[in-house]
């Protein structure tokens, strides 16, 4: 099990098979990436001895997060003075715009461990500080102002889960905003956008080496 590794194993493993790089479309923040998506992933089964993990979504600036990224960075009172959850976080991009945009408090979630050593290692070579956890917290209301998500509707029950959980702390009062490149779950009918853009991404991961990526809220929120 991927939990039995000390999470400073984890962290050489990602400074060791990845590359410290600006973001195409928020370049203002590096990540520690991977430059071939099948070969990281070789790597981490063949050092966890294990076949059939997850693919390593931490290792890449998906296309949903950068659209967050940019929106955030480009709408710093969105989030400044507040405090931020970004859920299912991966490489914790949206995380780091948030504080770089003076969030008061960010957090981040993810259910893989290798995500929260890239989180770690993603706010210190930013100079942010991001509480990460490991866990999935759909359904939980811990009194976030804003929640970010993004990617999160690309499988059929994930996508139905978090759209409804996300959708209800929205009708509360928080600030709710999905980031998201076309992806095959994604409730549009509930939604509202806020932004487009033409965001860089990579063959190993997409159909298409730019994606049409928007910036969506719910259309009922108060936030």
């Amino acid at each position: 099990m991927t939990s039995a590794i000390p999470t400073l194993d984890r962290a050489e493993f990602i400074r060791l098979n990845t590359e410290l790089l600006p973001t195409p479309h928020a370049p203002e923040i590096r990540l520690h990436v991977a430059t071939v998506a099948t070969e990281l992933w070789s790597k981490t089964e063949e050092e966890l001895g294990e076949i059939g993990l997850a693919p390593p979504f931490w290792a890449f600036a998906w296309a949903g997060g950068q659209a967050l990224a940019r929106w955030i960075l480009d709408h710093p009172e969105t989030v400044r003075g507040r405090r931020v959850l970004d859920f299912a976080s991966g490489s914790g991009l949206a995380g780091i715009a948030a504080a770089m945009a003076g969030a008061a408090r960010v957090e981040a979630t993810d259910i893989d461990a290798f995500a929260l050593a890239a989180i770690g290692l993603n706010a210190r070579a930013n100079g942010v500080a991001i509480e990460a956890a490991l866990g999935d917290v759909v359904g939980q209301d811990r009194g976030w102002d804003v929640v970010l998500a993004g990617d999160v509707c690309y499988e059929r029950d994930m996508a139905a889960a978090a759209a409804a959980w996300l959708e209800g702390l929205a009708r509360r009062g928080a600030t709710v905003l999905l980031g998201d490149p076309g992806r095959s779950y994604l409730p549009k009918d509930r939604l509202v956008a806020l932004a487009a853009y033409q965001v860089p991404t990579t063959r190993d991961l997409e159909d298409a080496e730019v994606k049409r990526t928007t910036v969506w809220r719910f259309a009922d929120a108060k936030g």
